[in-house]
């Protein structure tokens, strides 16, 4: 089975490293040159709460060539459509694109290479490039899952080959309810990475902050209103049903949610925001597939998202480079 890893950046790098560790080889494809030389040269050096190196095969994406089996997409999606219709023609003919990328991107990917060919994938954990050839897992070794559904047409023992590769790394849940699983990550990404990126700190400091967990169970319920005037039933996270824990309407849950708020994300307090990331390297955000999912959902079912709007705004103006991170834009939320 070919397999490779489209984007192998900060979430591939160490996804091709542990199934590599584990017996399983995958072309690692990134455009940047420096971190494909240093995989290429030195492995793959995984840090944060494990360590250890592995040697991996790493490519250029004109370095790619033949067709493959399965492929991990693992790019933003701002440029999806670039990159899928070029992905199109190094897929298998029974070959699977597995989109782990943020927000909703099924039917994106769908809409080019085919719902038969298209796989839905929830990363339940976190992890940072911090140099070439090394990425920081910043999330514990035992928080570590996949959440994973196939498009409708999907042919029968799809989800199973896809199943058996990300096992290499920890466990998987093919899951019936894959919008459901879809809208529960967006629920942890709209709010601890789209106030993180707000306040340039981690999941951690926003929960760590009073203002921030305010700011941080508004916008929890703001998606969870979106996404039941969408129809959404929220699938459990790693077991946890968010919905029953955080979802409040007067005062005595809603200082629940706050209090529980912070052990509830203690093993991805470390997580740095991917959307923050982006703008450290003057790298436009995916802000768009995220907070900007929940407020174009909201309109589309007449919900207000006062929250989710203004951390659109903010984040947007941090990467225009009119106003910088920091806990003082907190105040402009609430």
């Amino acid at each position: 089975m070919r397999i490779a890893i489209y984007g192998a950046g900060s979430l591939g790098t160490v996804l091709g490293a542990y199934l590599a560790k584990n017996g399983t080889e995958a072309d690692l494809v990134n455009h940047n040159k420096a971190h494909v030389e240093a995989l290429r040269e030195n492995g793959a050096h995984i840090t944060g709460t494990v360590d250890f190196t592995v040697p991996v095969h790493a490519l250029l994406p004109e370095e790619m060539s033949g067709k493959y089996d399965i492929i991990f997409l693992m790019t933003k999606q701002l440029r999806n459509r670039e990159i899928l219709t070029f992905l199109k023609d190094f897929l298998a003919e029974d070959g699977l694109v597995v989109t782990l990328q943020n927000g909703i991107p099924e039917d994106s990917v769908a809409e080019i290479v085919g719902p038969e060919h298209t796989v839905g994938a929830v990363v339940e954990w976190g992890a940072t490039l911090s140099a070439p050839g090394e990425s920081t897992l910043t999330s514990s070794p035992d928080s570590l899952s996949f959440h994973m559904g196939g498009m409708p047409g999907l042919p029968e023992g799809s989800l199973r080959r896809v199943q058996e590769v990300l096992e290499k790394m920890c466990p998987v849940v093919i899951e019936e309810n894959l919008p459901g699983a879809r809208w529960s990550k967006l629920l942890i990404n709209a709010t601890f990475s789209g106030l993180g990126t707000v306040m340039g700190g981690t999941f951690g400091d926003v929960t760590g902050d009073p203002l921030g967990r305010e700011a941080a169970i508004r916008c929890m319920k703001e998606v969870i209103d979106v996404g039941r005037a969408a129809g959404v039933t929220f699938a459990p996270v790693q077991g946890k049903n968010i919905t029953a824990l955080f979802y409040w309407r007067g005062p005595v849950k809603k200082a629940l949610a706050k209090l529980i708020l912070p052990v509830a994300m203690k093993k991805h307090a470390s997580i740095e925001p991917s959307m923050l990331q982006d703008l450290k390297k003057g790298k436009p955000c995916e802000v768009d597939a995220i907070n900007g999912v929940v407020c174009d959902a909201g309109r589309r079912h007449g919900v207000p998202t006062p929250v989710n709007d203004r951390i659109s705004a903010l984040i947007r103006e941090i990467q225009d480079g009119k106003r910088k991170p920091g806990k003082e834009n907190l105040k402009e939320i609430l």
